[in-house]
């Protein structure tokens, strides 16, 4: 499981539009990683709309953001179309990304247990380090949290 204080598990993932990314690709700058569990459903949505929203100012503080799910690419391909978002979108469709963060967990729902995304962000560092991590996110408030700790940072 990540933690603060630790190097990021490092990836080379497929992302929207076609397009890889690889967290060594953003060295030098801040990262915002946030893992949501599913595109186009209520509180992922509003989740991202907060990022998309605050994209200028993440801009201004050192950070790309980059949205990761178990999605395919042509599900992220329609989610960022249909609601303009300005970021990067992985696809870990293999759950090796969700893994390595510990953000693949037991979840449960009106009694039935399955496994899924713990809806988590984690800010990285410009060296790649895990300066902060959020679990069990609740969406509500949560992209001024971060903004401020970026900011922060």
């Amino acid at each position: 499981m990540a933690a603060e204080g630790e190097q990021a598990p490092s990836f080379e993932k497929a992302t929207d539009g076609g397009g890889t990314l690889a967290l060594g690709d953003l060295k030098g700058r801040k990262v915002v990683l946030y893992f949501y569990p599913k595109d186009d459903t209520p509180g992922c949505t509003k989740e991202a709309e907060g990022f998309r929203d605050a994209i200028a100012d993440f801009d201004a503080a050192g950070a790309s953001v980059v949205g990761v799910s178990k999605d395919s690419v042509a599900r992220h391909d329609k989610f960022k179309a249909k609601y303009d978002l300005p970021f990067a979108l992985v696809s870990d469709d293999d759950g090796s990304l969700c893994e390595a963060y510990g953000v693949w967990i037991e979840k449960k729902n009106y009694g039935r247990t399955y496994m899924g995304i713990e809806r988590s962000t984690f800010l990285i560092d410009e060296s790649g380090k895990i300066a902060k991590a959020w679990r069990k996110v609740r969406v509500k408030d949560h992209v001024a949290a971060v903004l401020e700790a970026t900011r922060n940072l």
